[in-house]
């Protein structure tokens, strides 16, 4: 499409200061224009998620950048415009993708301009609210489970918060990959987690996870605290702990060493082939998301109340329309 009959405004998602939802605001503001080897996509939905609130309250992804800004990294949409060099997307393909994470992509807003190869073609059978759900939390369970610690048939997995954004990808990624799949989320959501495939599921409000798992070879963290520690009594010699969260003084660095353990903290980066690869078990029925709550654009500030009680199963989307 001539860039000249696309709207030179837009609207978006904008906050002049940190702080509660209540900072989210609709403004009107200019669109922005695809450079060298960057497409053009007009959001359909947007994924929100944990960084989403914390760059909102503290800026934790702001990368030195003062409000106001955007928030929101994942996007599903159609490419409406194609900068010079880009091969890989015509004008009117429906695309999905986590541009430029972490430093700022603007996701919240009617368009977002940024590199190709920080989308893939949006899987085949998914609507544009389930494909805005996965970029971010499915290439944050790959990239922990595939490419950081190389899961095979037959090892034990142990994934907090399975029933939570990432943490529901995870056990399906895992099962893929052949793992035995233990899984630590509150009794109600046992039997949607065992039609996810998980083998075991621990209610963390009765039991002790640390006191009955054993043996396991990979542990996926999203909780952090005390749950490192914890975590480290369930892993066998070798094993390897991946924290979502970064690291601080509470995480038992000595201990996993002493254990044998290798013990580390993966930060997602945009990923074009892992996409593929998302898209292709999402295909091949081995991958289901759950978009649990959708919200109008306008409606973030309610959105991010929603997640920050940490209460929701699998994901919350903002639904983009004109």
């Amino acid at each position: 499409m001539d860039q000249a009959t696309i709207p030179a405004t837009m609207r978006a998602i904008s906050q002049d200061a940190a702080g509660t939802p209540g900072v989210l605001k609709v403004v009107e503001t200019r669109r922005p224009v695809p450079g060298r080897g960057e497409i053009l996509v007009r959001v359909r939905a947007a994924g929100v998620n944990p960084a989403d609130w914390k760059t909102r309250e503290r800026g934790v992804f702001a990368n030195g950048a003062r409000p106001p800004f955007t928030l929101g990294w994942d996007v599903a949409g159609v490419v409406e415009a194609v900068g010079d060099g880009v091969t890989l997307f015509q004008v009117g393909d429906e695309v999905f993708g986590m541009p430029r994470f972490p430093h700022p992509a603007g996701a919240y807003a009617e368009y977002v301009a940024a590199p190709a190869r920080h989308f893939a073609p949006r899987p085949k059978g998914l609507n544009h609210i389930q494909a805005g759900a996965l970029p971010l939390a499915s290439l944050t369970a790959w990239q922990a489970l595939v490419d950081t610690a190389n899961v095979q048939p037959g090892q034990r997995v142990l994934i907090h918060a399975a029933a939570g954004g990432v943490g529901h990808l995870a056990v399906q990624i895992a099962k893929a990959r052949g793992a035995y799949v233990i899984g630590t989320a509150s009794a109600a959501k046992h039997e949607l987690l065992r039609s996810l495939g998980a083998d075991e599921l621990i209610d963390y409000r009765t039991q002790d996870f640390a006191e009955t798992v054993r043996d396991v070879d990979v542990v996926l963290d999203a909780l952090g605290g005390a749950n490192w520690a914890r975590s480290l009594q369930t892993l066998r010699p070798g094993g390897t702990l991946i924290s979502i969260l970064p690291l601080d003084d509470d995480f038992p660095a000595e201990e996993a060493e002493a254990a044998g353990v290798r013990a580390v903290f993966m930060l997602v980066e945009p990923d074009h082939a892992g996409l593929r690869e998302i898209a292709s078990l999402v295909e091949d029925g081995r991958l289901r998301v759950i978009a649990d709550e959708v919200f109008p654009l306008e409606e973030a500030a309610r959105a991010h109340t929603l997640g920050e009680t940490g209460r929701t199963t699998g994901k919350i989307v903002l639904s983009v329309t004109s």
